[in-house]
């Protein structure tokens, strides 16, 4: 395996795309593989690690390439983390909507770029986003053939399109979040979602209009035109509800796109693997939500296993 890290674009060091290459050798079939782009999440306020690599290494095992994006973020630079809550952000239009998604626009067309020289199958290519990350994914989705994202990235539509989409817990309708924070929410996570809000929009909380919070939704905005989607989330997420999936696969349902949901039982929001793998304390273990892994390996294989292979190996053996 190659692993590369490479900035998307020279004045910003802090967006980047960590590639995990798998080799190819004379005894395996496959000379042409799909490939997984993943969004760590982060609450638009950074990208956790734990939604990076240990996910690269699972969609790597499953014999896909597989790449990391590290998009616009409010503290990018910085150790990951959380702003102070207790006052206003300062506003960062640069690291702000539309950035994230133009930032995922610009991987595509990087992984694409690079299919010849790392054996990749351009048509083969999925996202994968977690949380924000998620959110940035779904926007993705729902975007990519509209010139709001092909103008800034300078591309066509066919060159932005991917044949797959996978939400973990994903924030997917700012409408409805904005409705239950200020109906439910305790005094955090107002405060959490105000910030989040604002690091990701940048924008003053009165210049948040209906109809803003109508353009970042994605689960409003499917068409026939969005990817067939993976979603799975749980129903314990005290985070992101679990109805942002929900809501999205409605919206799916509507539109005729094929997806798949699962919601699990248990569990908090960001579980990431939901093993030990990507734990930060045992609260982020669970043995049920670890079964995303396997129900989106066969989601994939359903698009991405290559036609063709053989019935049997052909081991010459000569005598001498």
């Amino acid at each position: 395996m190659q692993i590369v890290t490479e900035q998307l674009y020279e004045n910003n060091p802090h967006v980047t795309v960590t590639s995990y290459i798998l080799d190819n050798f004379p005894e395996i079939w496959v000379k042409s593989r799909g490939a997984v782009i993943i969004c760590p999440g982060g609450g638009y306020f950074g990208c956790s690690d734990r939604e990076a690599e240990p996910i690269a290494l699972r969609f790597a095992g499953m014999g896909y390439h597989a790449f990391v994006v590290r998009y616009s973020t409010y503290t990018q630079g910085e150790d990951f983390g959380f702003p102070d809550l207790s006052k206003p952000l300062a506003i960062k239009k640069e690291k702000a909507h539309p950035a994230p998604m133009q930032d995922l626009a610009r991987a595509v067309l990087y992984v694409r770029s690079h299919a010849e020289q790392w054996h990749i199958d351009r048509e083969k290519l999925a996202i994968c986003g977690f949380s924000a990350g998620g959110h940035n994914c779904a926007m993705y989705s729902v975007y990519w053939n509209k010139p709001e994202l092909y103008d800034a990235v300078g591309a066509r539509p066919e060159d932005l399109k991917v044949a797959a989409c996978i939400l973990g817990y994903p924030l997917t309708d700012y409408v409805y979040m904005n409705e239950h924070v200020m109906a439910k929410a305790d005094a955090m996570g107002k405060a959490f979602f105000a910030a989040s809000n604002r690091a990701f929009l940048g924008l003053e909380e009165s210049e948040v209009t209906d109809e803003v919070l109508e353009s970042v939704s994605p689960a409003r905005m499917v068409t026939a035109d969005t990817p067939p989607t993976f979603l799975w989330g749980t129903a314990g997420d005290s985070l992101v509800p679990p109805a942002h999936a929900t809501l999205m696969a409605t919206a799916l349902a509507k539109a005729g796109v094929p997806f798949e949901i699962h919601t699990f039982e248990t569990g908090d929001h960001g579980l990431s693997t939901s093993d030990w793998v990507s734990a930060a304390a045992k609260d982020q273990i669970n043995a049920d939500a670890t079964q995303w892994i396997p129900l989106v390996e066969k989601f994939l294989a359903r698009r991405f296993t290559p036609a063709g292979i053989p019935e049997h190996a052909n081991y010459e053996v000569s005598v001498v």
